[in-house]
């Protein structure tokens, strides 16, 4: 009897453990990024200009689907989340293009390594993993 209580103290611990590191914490994006508009057009340029830099600045973490599944994502603290998703997809571009260009944690930041363009055709490229 004891050995399964002990077992389910156990289980308990774990589950909510794993919960614990499960919860992301929220991402605060400035107002004046949220209502910020793309300025590049979205269209086969963009997109493939955005590929070229997402498979160089973003897949080994986020994956080449942008499922979060990436090489590197294993040795993360935090998941880097499912770019297909509707929480992810209903962001504005504003909130994505400043997530970019600032990173917070493992998110590196990417202003002054990317141009403002590169940054925004990556947006366009993410809104490709919508379901």
């Amino acid at each position: 009897m004891k050995i399964l209580k002990l077992l389910f103290v156990n289980a308990a611990v774990l589950m909510l453990s794993a919960t614990m590191v499960a919860q992301p914490k929220p991402w605060v994006v400035p107002a004046n990024f949220t209502s910020m508009k793309n300025p590049v057009a979205k269209g086969d340029a963009s997109t493939k200009a955005g590929l070229a830099l997402y498979t160089k600045n973003c897949a080994s973490c986020h994956g080449k689907a942008g499922l979060g599944d990436g090489v590197k994502a294993r040795t993360l603290k935090d998941s880097p989340g499912d770019f297909s998703k509707a929480d992810f997809q209903k962001q504005s571009d504003g909130d994505l293009f400043y997530k970019t260009k600032s990173g917070r944690s493992e998110m590196p930041k990417y202003d002054g390594k990317l141009t403002d363009d590169d940054m925004w055709n990556i947006v366009n490229y993410m809104r490709t993993f919508k379901k």
